[in-house]
């Protein structure tokens, strides 16, 4: 192939790619909290023929936007499993906080001392004093309360799975000791965390009912 040819192909691959991105569309769903949502979402996406370009916590790029039947058989179908699309741009932006909250405390340990609201601000690109008050309008609580409860599931979940010691499961979360942790945990709960422990999951809730 000569030089000409390739520059032809170049510019025809550079032109698809454009062409892609412009028409890119990223859909927003309500109660997507873990991997295994991820999975369900896309295993539903592909049933009914649309490929995505990517699926995270609450968030689905696709290539196009689906004709509006298609577009009505996805929204079924994520009613069908407890997911909801969101339209709402407010709406949108609370379950980006929601989500990002979720992957600090269930998928990222490592990065649970970082500062709250820097982490907010960054993935949400917009100022965090705007997505607090927003948050507390929609939610009917605080951005740290809910923090708050998130960490108290993820503490149930490492209770119950009986590997770790209080002391252990303090420094994981980022509390400055076990007293810490046990206080704000009975705060929540009702209940110390041993107590907790010998009643275990019965207490615990699904993440997007806390």
């Amino acid at each position: 192939m000569c030089s000409k040819d390739k520059l032809i192909v170049s510019i025809a691959s550079v032109a698809s790619i454009i062409a892609v991105f412009k028409n890119m569309i990223t859909i927003y769903i309500k109660n997507m909290v873990c991997n295994r949502c991820v999975m369900v979402v896309e295993g539903l996406l592909r049933e009914l023929g649309i490929e995505p370009l990517s699926v995270t916590l609450g968030e689905v790029v696709l290539a196009s936007v689906p004709g509006e039947y298609k577009f009505a058989e996805l929204k079924k179908a994520l009613q069908a499993v407890g997911f909801e699309l969101i339209d709402d741009r407010r709406s949108r932006l609370i379950e980006q906080v929601r989500n990002a909250i979720v992957e600090l405390v269930h998928h990222r340990d490592a990065d649970l001392k970082t500062n709250l609201s820097d982490y907010i601000a960054g993935r949400t690109h917009h100022d965090y004093g705007y997505i607090s008050k927003l948050f507390s309008e929609i939610e009917n609580t605080t951005i740290e309360k809910y923090f708050i409860a998130q960490k108290i599931e993820r503490v149930k979940e490492l209770l119950v799975y009986d590997e770790m010691n209080l002391n252990e499961i303090a420094d994981r979360m980022g509390y400055s000791s076990a007293a810490h942790l046990s206080a704000q945990f009975k705060k929540v709960t009702g209940l110390t965390p041993s107590h907790f422990k010998q009643i275990k999951d019965k207490k615990r809730k699904p993440l997007d009912e806390v």
